[in-house]
């Protein structure tokens, strides 16, 4: 399978944050990394590990010999812009049945628009106790929705621009009706199916939308990947082969990814890159190898963190967006962030450390800074290295039309970002 494939079929299989970390989680269990409980104690030795937070969150580390050699730390995202469907979601429309849906993250609106979508997430029953309630992951796996555009006819500017309200405009048509108003019972119905659940025993859900349509290769010498939810899955993929490539090197020293969910909101929850959950793993790992926690402070003031999320690409009919001297382009290598706000993690150090590594092995790699007059968007590399005070870079590829339906990346940048986790972790 080819590096372009590979990410195709991982984000195929990726439809939500809690299917990221499930299929994340397939590849460390093939590569022999056994699997931890944040709720239990842990009891640890050279090897390989990976625990889940609260199924959206994934971290995976590798302990090898001489492990306060070194420590670092690659980071991504497993949560994309989408679309979420709200509780009691059936409203009725003069015999259309629309879907009641509510956006996450910064997603171009009308990119959505006349897509067929499907849904997938998590399903919440009921089980023995209040407290320990049974999930089930659900995929349906086909298109169900689309939100249908206003004819041209009917709105003749609509070329000019037209500002689309999410609660009015972005309501997917689901099914039609009849006469019949739809209930709640009746969604239940459509999930309990699904997973093989009796209605009454679900409790809840969080049920993310989908572009329908997989992701391809293309351009006349096929030099493009256009795909939904390139953001942030090809950092996610690029830190899982880095983490398995140390695993199979037996890296000296200990190596971590940290997958956090809820970026694109803000980092700000118990699994985000804002939370308390990276240093508690590190710290949780110095503790069960029965090392100090002066030992830990140490080590983590001399480790080194790569945040990799994408980036922008030059865009050749709007150029003048672009800053005036560092030029990003698809197929041209890694792009090493920089903000002078911090928006973006970084010092010259960092840069210094990030940019000999990739020089040393060969790895492409460009710039990227904003325009000035242009704020641009965030990463969670600066939140994380606030939280775990550890030098960090922000790396990515490069994108066109990130936040999207469909995003486009050059085919041969996945490959030089998994070569930089590679040379990374190794």
């Amino acid at each position: 399978m080819t590096t372009a494939e590979h990410l195709l079929t991982f984000i195929k299989q990726s439809t939500s944050p809690y299917h990221t970390v499930s299929s994340a989680a397939n590849i460390l269990e093939e590569n022999g990394f056994k699997e931890l409980a944040l709720n239990e104690e842990w009891h640890l030795s050279e090897g390989n590990y990976y625990v889940k937070v609260y199924g959206t969150t994934l971290f995976a580390f590798h302990i090898g010999r001489r492990v306060r050699s070194s420590m670092r730390i690659a980071s991504a995202h497993t949560d994309f812009p989408a679309i979420r469907v709200k509780p009691n979601p059936i409203s009725k429309e003069k015999g259309y049945g629309k879907l009641n849906v509510e956006t996450y993250g910064g997603l171009i609106l009308n990119t959505w628009l006349d897509r067929p979508l499907s849904m997938a997430g998590a399903v919440v029953c009921r089980g023995a106790l209040p407290f320990s309630p049974v999930q089930y992951l659900i995929d349906m796996k086909r298109p169900l929705f689309t939100i249908p555009n206003l004819a041209i006819h009917m709105n003749r500017a609509m070329n000019d621009g037209v500002a689309l309200n999410r609660q009015k405009d972005m309501l997917p048509l689901a099914m039609m009706c009849g006469d019949e108003t739809p209930t709640e019972k009746q969604w239940m119905e459509v999930l309990g199916n699904e997973i093989g659940c009796a209605p009454e025993d679900i409790l809840s859900y969080e049920l993310t939308l989908y572009p329908a349509e997989d992701g391809c290769i293309l351009g006349l010498q096929n030099e493009f990947i256009s795909s939904p939810r390139l953001d942030n899955l090809t950092s996610c993929v690029a830190c899982l082969t880095g983490i398995t490539e140390a695993a199979q090197a037996k890296a000296e020293g200990l190596r971590v990814i940290a997958l956090f969910d809820n970026e694109e909101v803000g980092s700000r929850t118990k699994q985000g890159g804002a939370s308390m959950i990276l240093p508690t793993i590190i710290h949780r790992i110095y503790d069960a190898l029965g090392l100090s926690a002066e030992a830990c402070r140490a080590d983590i003031s001399g480790g080194f963190m790569v945040s990799a999320d994408v980036a922008h690409a030059y865009h050749p009919n709007h150029g003048e967006k672009n800053d005036i001297t560092n030029v990003p382009i698809l197929n041209g290598g890694v792009v090493l962030k920089i903000a002078a706000s911090q928006s973006y993690a970084g010092d010259a150090m960092a840069l210094a450390t990030v940019r000999d590594l990739c020089e040393t092995n060969d790895i492409p790699w460009q710039r990227y800074v904003n325009r000035s007059d242009i704020p641009g968007g965030s990463t969670v590399g600066s939140i994380s290295s606030a939280m775990l005070t550890m030098r960090t870079m922000d790396v990515g590829v490069a994108l066109l039309a990130m936040h999207s339906a469909r995003e486009t990346m050059g085919i041969q940048d996945q490959a030089a970002l998994n070569s930089l986790m590679k040379a990374f972790l190794r």
